[in-house]
């Protein structure tokens, strides 16, 4: 059986409603029953303590993970009943470990968009806040958070309409991270939605519009991120942040 390609309709729900999905993984449940929705704007950041099923549940939106049970929908699409390709067309994915394959710059827009001009991938170069002469450049001699900013090139070059973005400022030091949370702030801004997985209270603070914070596998809060200090299940990883 084929799987549909829905139609890109101008109605935009719900980015991504996760309706009382359940993941079961070597007989131990990494998320239970979670019934929750990421807004179809702003950044969204999944927070947590370590262990909580962040990064499980980010995988659910574009399939590299699927439920046990529940369904997610992305924006009104239930994800099950959709082809893989057309999903990952549009939803990208910008991984903690920023890896870069031998070659150069150009080299990695390419085999992301193997049919792409220079001009696609000098324009992705710039959304990622990167010089767009920099394509010849060898992707071995990039610094850190350059070469976190070219994945995230990598990933636009595509045109994703959604980011995800698993802790990915993980590696980097407080500059470059401080960079990168700015380029995302930008991108939101221009009208590309994310969801962001983290446990770094601090980030949270400064990219959040939105926040969905798991515990143990379980959504224990959805809403604006100054509503966190109410939740007592949260007491104790809020306090790490003060640390």
């Amino acid at each position: 059986m084929t799987m549909a390609e829905p139609p890109d309709g101008a109605e935009r729900p719900d980015l991504f409603v996760f309706d009382r999905v359940r993941v079961d993984r070597d007989g131990t449940r990494i998320l239970h029953d979670v019934c929750a929705q990421a807004p179809s704007a702003g950044i969204t950041v999944v927070a947590g303590p370590s262990g909580a099923g962040k990064t499980t549940l980010l995988r659910l939106c574009n399939r590299l993970e699927v439920p046990s049970a529940g369904s997610v929908r992305y924006r009104g699409h239930d994800i099950a009943a959709v082809n893989p390709l057309w999903l990952r067309r549009r939803v990208g994915m910008v991984f903690q470990q920023p890896t870069l394959f031998g070659g150069t710059v150009r080299d990695n827009l390419a085999v992301a968009r193997p049919d792409g001009e220079d001009s696609h991938y000098r324009r992705a170069l710039r959304q990622a806040a990167l010089d767009p002469g920099m394509l010849a450049r060898a992707a071995a001699s990039l610094s850190g958070g350059e070469a976190q900013r070219a994945c995230l090139a990598r990933t636009l070059v595509t045109e994703p309409q959604v980011l995800l973005l698993d802790e990915p400022t993980a590696a980097l030091d407080a500059a470059p991270k401080r960079s990168f949370e700015r380029l995302a702030r930008q991108l939101a801004a221009a009208g590309m939605p994310m969801l962001w997985v983290t446990h770094d209270l601090g980030q949270l603070r400064r990219v959040a519009d939105h926040v969905m914070a798991l515990v143990a596998g379980a959504i224990v809060y959805t809403g604006k991120p100054d509503g966190l200090e109410r939740v007592a299940a949260l007491e104790s990883f809020l306090s790490e942040g003060d640390r």
